[in-house]
């Protein structure tokens, strides 16, 4: 693991910064793209306006490249992932293709909404889902893991990372849960995904739903999920379209009707994909993996660390956020007891963020600097 040369970084990939006054701690957002996925947003574009320039094979390789990248990524294989356009669609794959029986699928409350509507809509199947109450605006994780253990619970859902306060779940502990009760376990993974380490052949988990747009600095439309290999094929596809076919690959006998699925996850891939999104979703993919994910993982665990210091040092401040290293990634939220100020503050600085339950939450990524957290957290001093 080598440590970031940020300045390199930036001058390589996001010079707009040293010209443009805002700080931007917003990743778990939106991740602004790189020079070089811009390059190739710019030539995809020209590209399409002349589509027979676009060879078949090259919006092919695009899209296996994407698979092989985003499997690197979360240590699985190329065929056990989906390409979808986010998570909330990767998300619905699995509320609505996996083999559940009636009962109750269990998720913590405070979930972002893509982990509770899609399963929400189970009702009509018998199956209703659960919201396990948090503690101190926290996951009860120990509550959770042991409502596993039920006899009327047939699935898990739950974030990798907390949207709002960057709680870590320990998939591993609640995966073993899942895997000995006979329990489905699904992870949304966006907050995580491209900043922390995981294997996910390592862990019991049966799906896993990113999207690119954030932490990955992708454009919008680029995701994936992972579905477990021994589950690929016991799978009902919920859509079916031509694309997750074995036929769609020879576009000279479409008409020939065979209902044949692939064998591996792109029997998920219901649709044309967007070729121009996911070739740029690679130049961006490939940039993290060059700096290596615990890399990256090091160096905003030193951002996120400032802010941690930076709130215990304040009787004004509570930390939303948990201040145990294992149980937070990129999101450091606090709560200002005036949290009206303290934005306006950050605004007026501009300093790109957002506030989610109540908390004013910071997602510094690879690219930002000791020194404009400290930049920020001077601007809140005043």
């Amino acid at each position: 693991m080598s440590k970031i040369d940020v300045d390199a970084l930036r001058a390589r990939e996001y010079a707009w910064m040293a010209n443009d006054p805002a700080i931007y701690f917003n990743a778990a957002s939106t991740g602004p793209m790189p020079a070089r996925a811009v390059a190739v947003a710019d030539q995809w574009t020209r590209m399409r306006a002349q589509p027979h320039q676009i060879a078949l094979s090259t919006m092919q390789q695009a899209v296996a490249t994407s698979r092989q990248q985003f499997a690197q990524l979360i240590g699985a294989d190329a065929d056990e992932i989906a390409l979808m356009p986010n998570t909330t669609y990767g998300l619905n794959l699995a509320a609505r293709a996996l083999p559940l029986r009636p009962g109750v699928i269990l998720t913590f409350d405070g979930e972002f909404p893509s982990c509770v509507y899609p399963f929400q809509a189970l009702g009509s199947r018998g199956v209703s889902l659960e919201l396990v109450p948090r503690v101190n605006g926290l996951p009860d994780e120990d509550t959770l893991v042991a409502a596993i253990a039920r006899s009327d619970v047939v699935a898990v859902v739950v974030s990798w990372v907390q949207f709002a306060s960057g709680y870590v779940a320990n998939l591993e502990r609640i995966g073993n849960a899942c895997r000995a009760n006979g329990v489905f376990f699904i992870v949304d993974g966006i907050q995580g995904c491209g900043i922390r380490p995981i294997d996910v052949h390592a862990l019991p988990i049966d799906m896993f739903a990113s999207g690119a747009q954030k932490w990955q600095l992708s454009p919008w439309g680029t995701g994936f999920v992972y579905v477990r290999r021994e589950l690929i094929e016991q799978i009902e596809p919920m859509d079916v379209g031509w694309a997750c076919m074995r036929a769609s690959t020879d576009y000279t006998r479409l008409t020939d009707y065979e209902f044949d699925f692939f064998p591996d996850a792109r029997r998920f891939e219901v649709v044309t994909l967007a070729y121009q999104d996911f070739a740029v979703a690679n130049a961006s993919t490939a940039m993290l993996l060059e700096l290596g994910v615990e890399s990256v993982a090091k160096h905003i665990d030193e951002l996120v660390d400032i802010v941690i210091d930076w709130t215990e040092s304040r009787k004004d401040v509570r930390l939303f956020s948990p201040a145990e290293p294992s149980r937070r990634a990129g999101v450091v939220a606090f709560t200002p007891d005036d949290p009206i100020a303290m934005g306006a503050r950050l605004r007026e600085g501009k300093v790109a963020h957002v506030v989610r339950e109540g908390a004013i939450r910071f997602s510094p990524h690879c690219y930002n600097t000791a020194h404009e957290v400290r930049t920020a957290l001077e601007m809140l001093d005043r």
